[in-house]
């Protein structure tokens, strides 16, 4: 199948993709904050720089997006594979998602909680604030 756009907005369009201060992260630091917790931003120091950092607490939340992080979900529709350039899109998202798995690996190896909050997660407000909740209360 061929790309409903031209290289030129492809490009665009792809160069508008933030990966800092995102919508999905917003909606949880508001969560976060809501309950009373403090947060460092993009730890640099830590493999795979989680979006949240409670360091005091040696916790970590990473907020992902379903299609660039390949949400497994079967009932995820975000994270679907594009239809055109398989030859690229496949080994990127994997490779992502490979990078993804072995930072969280590399955080648990070294003490570190890890809570991953996908973005189709992010619809169930109350359910989502419960389940941040329990993951920050524990000590």
């Amino acid at each position: 199948m061929a790309d409903t756009l031209t290289p030129a907005e492809r490009s665009e369009r792809m160069r508008r993709v933030r990966q800092k201060h995102t919508g999905p992260e917003l909606v949880v630091r508001r969560l976060v904050s809501g309950l009373g917790h403090r947060y460092r931003l993009h730890g640099a120091k830590l493999p795979g720089k989680p979006d949240l950092v409670f360091a005091g607490r040696r916790k970590v939340v990473f907020v992902h997006g379903c299609f660039w992080h390949r949400h497994a979900a079967k009932t995820c529709k975000l994270s679907r594979m594009p239809k055109s350039r398989q030859d690229f899109w496949v080994p990127k998202l994997e490779g992502n998602r490979l990078r993804d798995a072995r930072a969280i690996r590399a955080l648990r190896a070294d003490g570190w909680s890890v809570l991953v909050v996908w973005e189709c997660q992010l619809g169930d407000t109350e359910r989502l604030r419960n389940r941040l909740a329990r993951f920050l209360g524990q000590d």
